[in-house]
This record gives structure tokens, C-alpha cells and sequence, in this order.
């Protein structure tokens, strides 16, 4: 039995340290610690354990930076970017190569001396590490030497001759080949990397979807809007609003009308408003918006109904932040971007119309996220 001296088992210790650090990015520290432990005890004494290549910021910290700087893009080119600026810290040289109709493009790079002659270079689809990563969608490290000798010949190799293939996979597919190596005398984290390309395909991915499904809703929005044509004059008594019983409780906003020559200005109060006066007729809380005109009226609804479907969207995909914002208060903390991105949408197709000073979107929010309770919506939320 081979017996390790206390500084050769301090040095495994690391050894093993580091390698289970990179596999697990962003588990909690406990396990690590459980994961290290049942490794060395597992392991026989005399293996010998090569240590994982490392880049220059290869801890965790780093990695959980570069993956959050992913999230925070919203376009595919922001995230692309985001990928290739985070992958020049784990390795000395990084390049995308959009991949189309089974040919590899350059489309940007780092770290190279002359970043812009690699946009639109064709690579190599037979190269070696090109063809094993396009085909089985794993990354493949290799010898420079069984590269795509032109891009060597341009480019230059790494100095110690190791490079690094990986596919960038989207619905199945293969959509780009991300190249990577340590330069003149850098060093390459081919974990890290690994993770940021996976990280950046289900970004990409969840973006996608995202856009479809706000698409899908605007579309129903529309095609409903379409099958309803506006109503007909008609008397307050004989109107249904379809929507009456979802009508918000909170105290809703005035809606000044435009007086007639000769006439004083009426306003118009939405149900639950504290200034609604008790001997109104039964027929106006029926309708409240019998005193408008049938265009601005039909506006309203329409209004109404597009901003509970964004609302409903929000829920929908996030319901588990719902959830935890109503325990804890602090619901448009945690779904801020959500929300303004669907107000945003809102205001883009009713805030110029007779419906924009109701602020339905508004009133959707608190009515539906908050069930009707400003507190949850917490401090930094502007009623």
C-alpha cells in the first residue's frame, strides 16, 4: 500500500477540490464539502489524479458572474456576445461560427490579434474536433494539427496545441460551433466553457419561447378584438359586459369626458370608485361605461381584456415567484422585469387611445398578482 506524505495529500485534497468546484458551479458549499469527502474516500491510494485544466478566473464566482451576464440579455446578439465575453476569461481565444445548411461562419471572436478578419471565415466542417462536435454535439478537445489547416495557417495555433470544439445546440439542432484555446500563453477552462455554451443554448431557448408565447397572446388578443365587432347604439339596461364580474376592487381611476359645447365636464366613475355616488341608477353599475361613446366604450374593453391577458401570461410562466412575492411582500421586486416588459407592450398598443388614462394594466397587476393588496406588491412598486 502506498502511503501519501502530508504535503501529497494536502495537494490532493485541492486537486479534488477544484475538479468537484467546477463540476457542481453554483451548488451550495455543503455539498461540495460532502462531494469532496466521499471522493478521497473512495479513492484507491496509489491513483494518481491529473489536475483539470484551469483559466485564469476559473472559480465559481467567476462562472456565476459570466452565466448572470448571459441572463441579462434579451436579444440573441446580446446573448452571443455575453457568451463570448465571458469564455475570454476561461481561455486565451474564443470564436463563434454560425452554422447553416451544414457550413460553419465566423461570426465574431476574441482575443485573436486581428478579431475582424475571422468574421465570416468558412471553417472546416470535415476538420477533425469540427466534424465530431457538429456531428455527435459534444465538445471535442484536439491537437491543432488536426484543425482546419487554413484557419491555423491565418490564425495561428495555441502554443501548447490544444484546442477546444463545442456545439452550440438549439432545438435539436446544431446552430453554431464555438472554437476556443489558450492562446500564446494563456490557459483554458474547458468545464467552464462547456457550461457557458449550455448555459447560453437554454437562454436562447427560453428567449425564444418567451417571444412566441407574448406573440401568441397579442395575436389572440387581436383576432378577438377582430370577432367582436362594436356594439350598436343601445340603452345602459339592455348591456352585458361579459367582464362585470372581474371587474377590479380596488379603487379604480376617473375617466374625464369631453363636455359638449355649451355643457359642464361629467366624470365618469369606475366601480368601487369612492366618489361614486350612492343614488346612482342599478343600470350604470351594470356598465360603467354607459356614458361613453360606443367607440370609446369598445376601446375600453378591449383595453381591459389585453391587459389581463398579459397579466395572466406573467402568472402563467411565473408562478412560482408568485408565490414567494406574496409570502414575503415583495412581488415587483422579483418580477419587476416581467412586469414592465408587459407594461411596456401595453402602453405600445393603448396608451395613446381613449383607454390610457384608466391604466388598466396597472389595475390588472394589483387585482390579479397582488389579489387586490398593494402591500404585496411591496415598497418599491408605484401605485
Amino acid at each position: 500500500m502506498v502511503l501519501f506524505s502530508m504535503a501529497e495529500s494536502s495537494e490532493l485534497v485541492q486537486i479534488v477540490e477544484r475538479a468537484v468546484k467546477q463540476a457542481l458551479a453554483g451548488q451550495i458549499p455543503t455539498l461540495q464539502a460532502e462531494l469532496v469527502k466521499r471522493v478521497l474516500e473512495a479513492l484507491p491510494a496509489a491513483a494518481a489524479v491529473p489536475p483539470p485544466a484551469a483559466g485564469p478566473n476559473g472559480d465559481t464566482d467567476a462562472l456565476l458572474r459570466d452565466i448572470t451576464n448571459l441572463h441579462a440579455g434579451t436579444t440573441q446578439k446580446e446573448i452571443l456576445r455575453g457568451l463570448l465575453a465571458g469564455g475570454s476569461e476561461h481561455c486565451g481565444r474564443i470564436a463563434l461560427f454560425v452554422v447553416k445548411a451544414g457550413t460553419a461562419a465566423g461570426w465574431q471572436s476574441r482575443g485573436f490579434a486581428d478579431d475582424d478578419a475571422l468574421k465570416d471565415f468558412p471553417l472546416d466542417m470535415n476538420a477533425g474536433p469540427v466534424m465530431h462536435a457538429y456531428q455527435n454535439r459534444v465538445a471535442t478537445p484536439a491537437n491543432s494539427a488536426e484543425m482546419d489547416s487554413r484557419f491555423v495557417e491565418q490564425f495561428g495555433g495555441p502554443a501548447n496545441e490544444q484546442v477546444l470544439v463545442l456545439p452550440l445546440v438549439l432545438k435539436d439542432k446544431v446552430a453554431a460551433l464555438v472554437y476556443a484555446d489558450a492562446g500564446a500563453d494563456g490557459t483554458m477552462d474547458c468545464a467552464a466553457l462547456e457550461l457557458l455554451v449550455m448555459a447560453t443554448g437554454a437562454w436562447l431557448e427560453v428567449i425564444s419561447l418567451r417571444k412566441q408565447a407574448q406573440r401568441e397572446i397579442v395575436d389572440a388578443a387581436g383576432a378577438a378584438e377582430r370577432s367582436m365587432p362594436s356594439p350598436p347604439a343601445q340603452t345602459v339596461s339592455s348591456f352585458s359586459d361579459p367582464f362585470a364580474g372581474h371587474a377590479p376592487k380596488h379603487i379604480a381611476p376617473s375617466i374625464p369626458v369631453e363636455p359638449e359645447q355649451g355643457s359642464t365636464a361629467e366624470v365618469v366613475e369606475m366601480p368601487g370608485s369612492a366618489h361614486s355616488a350612492g343614488a346612482a341608477a342599478p343600470a350604470a353599475a351594470a356598465d360603467p361605461f354607459a356614458e361613453l361613446s360606443p367607440e370609446d366604450a369598445d376601446v375600453h374593453r378591449k383595453a381591459q381584456r389585453f391587459a389581463r391577458l398579459l397579466v395572466d401570461e406573467i402568472k402563467l410562466y411565473n408562478q412560482a415567484k408568485v408565490t414567494e412575492g406574496r409570502k414575503h411582500k415583495d412581488l415587483y421586486d422579483r418580477m419587476k422585469d416581467d412586469i414592465e416588459k408587459s407594461r411596456s407592450t401595453y402602453q405600445k398598443r393603448y396608451g395613446n387611445t381613449a383607454a390610457a388614462r384608466a391604466n388598466y394594466f396597472q389595475q390588472e397587476v394589483v387585482r390579479s398578482l397582488a389579489e387586490d393588496d398593494l402591500t404585496i406588491m411591496g415598497a418599491n412598486f408605484h401605485n
